[in-house]
């Protein structure tokens, strides 16, 4: 009888069973006639117990041989173990030798500095931990696609080289672009959405976007992947909801669906499970009165620096919403506040436990006049909005949209002190490889 290639994930389903695992050894003990096989296949880990007399000679002698990473098929009988992470062990009968590395792994198990794990951040991603952290990421995206498409929101393609400025002029890649001058890398995908919302109403973007401001904090990174829902006839109100209904949702589906994941990195989940609505709310005037009185600097009419986005979040329970910045420092196409012509109907989504910005956004100006002047004391190129305002032209409507940026909602998630885990290959202004 053949025996079946099963995953790891899908060892419950074969116990008492001999089964076949192709994987890679991610680590090894050997107690005198035994040798204990930490096994890994990209979807779970177990322990390979290989016993002196249960296989050949030829293999027993060929396991002590092996260094870290190996790849190997092994053949075995699934043995339920409680005191095992996965629940169960693997008895061994049979393993064959793939490919044996010619040398040490350079990840062994001593401690390495981040500089050394990032240089070698396509070897990192083997362990377990950097496997819990990803599965965290696909969960928040996958949630995140769900909640939209079971609430009749369209994904909408966006392009990556753009001819027009989503944001400030100073942090846009450039890149030559035939004989039309230069094109940008994107920095948002939410002018295109704001396009599309007029022909499809309830729409989303997904992607990578592009910010070349030279950042050096825990929360910055030159590329990272943005999800900007935009939707017709939301104000500024049902903006904030549809956030708060959002977060909510990718929260607990983590919870409920990444439990192991959670536990292998260590995070602790009673701050998690709070989040759920309502969230806090407190207005930009307010915040920069609660922020001086905690002993920040900031000065009124400036943005919110990360540490003052940490002090604002140590004093609640769950996300807060800081509402309505002045204008000058929030971007060209922000709706202009109806009683006060300084500051504009955004809000900027700050996460607990001192994580800050995990979604900016804003209601969106549908006055002509009031977009193009704001287009022109921002000098930026008319001619390249043309097509941005002709959406004020023609049928011009009240619509709001946010975008939520994916690596900071994983680091929250994970607990994780710094935002560059949580993509497979982060980009800095220090890093460009692997």
């Amino acid at each position: 009888m053949k025996v079946p290639w099963v995953y790891i994930s899908d060892l419950s389903k074969h116990e008492g069973e001999e089964v076949k695992l192709k994987c890679w050894m991610y680590n090894k003990r050997s107690s005198g006639k035994i040798h204990f096989l930490q096994l890994r296949d990209g979807t779970g880990f177990v322990q390979g117990v290989v016993v002196k007399g249960e296989v050949t000679e030829d293999q027993f002698l060929a396991v002590r041989n092996l260094w870290l990473e190996a790849s190997l098929e092994v053949t075995g009988k699934v043995k339920r173990d409680e005191r095992a992470p996965s629940g169960f062990e693997l008895n061994v009968t049979g393993i064959s030798v793939l490919h044996n590395p010619t040398d040490e792994y350079p990840i062994g198990k001593k401690d390495h500095g981040i500089d050394f794990l990032l240089d070698n951040r396509h070897l990192w991603l083997r362990s377990a931990s950097q496997l819990a952290v990803m599965r965290i990421r696909d969960r928040v995206i996958w949630s995140a696609r769900e909640y939209l498409h079971n609430n009749g929101f369209l994904l909408v393609d966006s392009p990556i080289l753009t001819g027009a400025i989503g944001e400030g002029a100073s942090g846009l890649f450039e890149v030559p672009y035939f004989d039309l001058g230069n094109a940008y890398l994107a920095q948002t995908g939410q002018l295109y959405a704001e396009a599309a919302a007029a022909a499809f109403g309830k729409v989303y973007t997904f992607g990578p976007t592009f910010r070349a401001e030279k950042s050096k904090t825990r929360r910055h990174l030159t590329e990272f992947w943005m999800i900007e829902p935009e939707v017709a006839f939301y104000d500024h109100k049902d903006n904030m909801t549809l956030q708060e209904n959002l977060v909510s949702y990718i929260v607990q589906s983590v919870l409920q669906h990444c439990t192991a994941e959670l536990a292998q990195i260590g995070r602790d989940t009673g701050p998690l499970e709070r989040v759920t609505p309502p969230f806090h709310h407190i207005t930009y005037d307010d915040a920069v009165i609660m922020l001086q009185k905690l002993g920040s600097t900031i000065s009124y009419g400036t943005d919110f620096g990360g540490e003052d986005e940490t002090i604002l979040t140590q004093q609640f329970d769950r996300p807060l919403f800081v509402e309505c910045y002045p204008k000058k420092v929030k971007a060209f196409y922000m709706k202009q506040h109806p009683e006060r012509e300084d500051l504009v109907l955004c809000d900027d989504l700050l996460a607990p436990e001192g994580y800050g910005e995990i979604i900016g956004g804003s209601q969106r100006e549908e006055s002509f006049d009031l977009l193009q002047k704001r287009i022109r004391v921002e000098k930026l190129p008319e001619d390249s909005y043309g097509w941005y305002l002709d959406l004020r032209r023609y049928g011009t409507f009240v619509h709001s949209g946010f975008g939520m940026g994916i690596e900071r909602v994983v680091a929250w998630v994970c607990g994780l002190p710094h935002i560059r885990e949580t993509i497979p290959f982060p980009r800095t202004i220090y890093r460009l490889n692997p």
